[in-house]
């Protein structure tokens, strides 16, 4: 539904990305910058590098060259859930600021071969995480299995009885149910209680299954679904349920990757996320609940202080289109076929935008 009246200019608190992939090597001095052109001030990064993050010094060590590739940003850093994440360990991060820690199921995605088998495993874990009050972010999908009937297309769906079961066993431990793309999941994280929260990319709310079939630059892990499940993300957000928060699962891969005889999974949209989901919430006619989704309901979920004026703010404007470009070069970076640099190509490349946010 139309808005009435739809504003030339909307300012809003710097955003805050509560699922964000920064890289290691040349893409991470390339795509970090980019924080901050797209509207963005706090960052959860992930933890999947090669090798993962998984100890509390590996993640104050990348908390380190993500700080100097952009001062202004916050960092919120995360470690990846292994056996060697012992109750100390986590006791040890909590100490040095580390505020969540990954699970990725084995295999399910990029950098997940290190991934959980068993989460009975990590119980021990989990208690100490929810006595030291860390966020447990979860990957919500299952292997794929055909003989266990599962797939791409079912294995969020089928990975929800996990979820329900850890909330169950751990009912103060903070759980987030990340990009989520099913309908499945929208009401399993509205059942539940206000320790777990979800949340939701921006290219989810615009794409379904045909639009990464045969498209390797729309194609990421968890795979967008059906028209019926990209209707009940869009509600959600309509709605401003207050668990519900952006995390744009931004995953950057040089195009060689991406249109390669297998592509990697992950749709790159760093650089335009705030005027790329902007555009969205004019369509859906709730840029009202535009600040909420991008801003507070993440903070409060994490508990992070609520922005101030003193934080400053972002201005977007509708009158100046936003052109997305076609690639973006990963500077000093030669592919090793052609000695050419890489490049990422972004979501909605070559595509007009509604809103830009106003330089200074």
């Amino acid at each position: 539904m139309a808005q009435d009246k739809v504003p030339d200019t909307i300012t809003l608190p710097w955003a805050s990305d509560f699922h964000c992939h920064l890289r290691q090597g040349a893409m991470m001095e390339t795509v970090t910058p980019m924080v901050e052109q797209g509207g963005v001030k706090t960052v959860l990064a992930m933890p999947n590098l090669t090798p993962p993050l998984t100890t509390t010094q590996m993640a104050i060590d990348y908390g380190k060259q993500l700080q100097l590739l952009a001062p202004n940003v916050h960092f919120i850093l995360t470690l990846y859930l292994n056996p060697a994440l012992t109750p100390d360990e986590i006791k040890r991060a909590t100490a040095a600021g580390i505020t969540a820690v990954k699970v990725y199921p084995s295999g399910v995605t990029t950098n997940s071969d290190w991934g959980v088998l068993d989460f009975k495993a990590y119980y021990s874990t989990f208690e100490a995480m929810q006595e030291c009050n860390m966020v447990l972010c979860l990957h919500g999908e299952c292997p794929s299995d055909a003989d266990k009937g599962i797939c791409i297309l079912n294995a969020e769906e089928r990975f929800l009885a996990t979820l329900r079961e850890l909330h169950q066993a751990f009912p103060r431990l903070r759980i987030v149910l990340e990009h989520a793309t099913t309908k499945a999941a929208v009401d399993c994280v509205k059942s539940l209680g206000d320790t777990v929260g979800c949340t939701i990319t921006a290219h989810h709310l615009f794409i379904t299954v045909d639009d990464w079939a045969g498209q390797p630059h729309h194609f990421c892990k968890p795979v967008a679904k059906f028209p019926s499940d990209r209707e009940a993300l869009r509600e959600i957000v309509r709605s401003g349920h207050p668990r519900f928060f952006l995390g744009s699962d931004s995953a950057p891969h040089p195009r060689r990757a991406k249109q390669g005889e297998k592509p990697a999974a992950g749709v790159f949209t760093t650089p335009v996320l705030i005027p790329l989901v902007t555009t969205l919430f004019e369509r859906l006619g709730c840029l009202e609940k535009l600040e909420g989704f991008v801003s507070t309901n993440g903070r409060s979920f994490y508990q992070l202080p609520l922005p101030t004026a003193a934080d400053g703010t972002i201005t977007l404007v509708r009158s100046d289109t936003l052109k997305v470009p076609c690639a973006y070069t990963v500077s000093g970076s030669p592919s090793e076929a052609d000695k050419e640099p890489d490049t990422v190509v972004p979501f909605m490349a070559g595509s007009e935008l509604a809103w830009s946010i106003k330089s200074d």
